[in-house]
């Protein structure tokens, strides 16, 4: 068996598009966190940045190359990456209309490869996140156990709207899940990306 000694090359995917969105605050502290980091290398995939249509296609790019060229983009982009971090709004109880196209425009390139998420909102996205993780099994891949929730007065202490405090007021309480969750997702990207080379 061979041996992996790249670094897994994770994404951390922005999954809001909104002109007011609040998810910049959460991925730029997430991406610090991956960034201090030795064991991977991280780069920030924002949605904005690709004009993805609703999923129209005949089916999914597992069965019929997509005719779309901003899908094929997008699957090209995210097929580089051993590994992803989602950054989650939660909208009624679920994860955005933008994040859910977006894991719907791809599949095969999503397979067999891990991945974590950093949410917020009032229950920290909590709902979301679980959904999120269906949709992850049934891509076929793999969810840490561990993600980041910012949730409750921590939530508040942050959103404009409210607290409007910087994230580091609440750092040292995320922190520990951060670090469990970034570990978790090396771990699971090394061990997939091993198995995907001897496959």
């Amino acid at each position: 068996m061979s041996t992996i000694t790249s670094k897994p090359r994770i994404a951390l995917i922005v999954g809001s598009t909104r002109a007011a969105r609040f998810a910049d605050v959460p991925a730029r502290w997430m991406l610090k966190q991956a960034q201090n980091r030795e064991d991977m290398e991280v780069e920030l995939l924002d949605l904005r940045d690709f004009d993805l249509p609703f999923f129209d296609e005949i089916a999914s790019d597992a069965f019929v190359p997509s005719q779309s060229p901003e899908a094929v983009r997008w699957q090209q982009t995210i097929a580089r990456f051993d590994g992803f971090v989602f950054v989650v709004a939660e909208y009624n109880h679920s994860l955005t209309g933008a994040l859910k196209n977006a894991l719907d425009q791809a599949y095969t390139e999503w397979n067999r490869k891990p991945f974590t998420a950093i949410g917020y909102g009032g229950m920290g996205a909590a709902r979301a996140i679980e959904h999120l993780r269906l949709i992850g099994i049934e891509m076929q891949m793999v969810s840490t156990h561990a993600a980041v929730h910012i949730g409750g007065s921590d939530f508040f202490a942050i959103f404009p709207a409210v607290g409007n405090q910087p994230i580091e007021t609440i750092e040292q309480n995320l922190l520990p899940a951060a670090k469990t969750a970034l570990d978790e997702l090396v771990w699971w990207a090394k061990a997939t990306m091993a198995a995907r080379a001897n496959n």
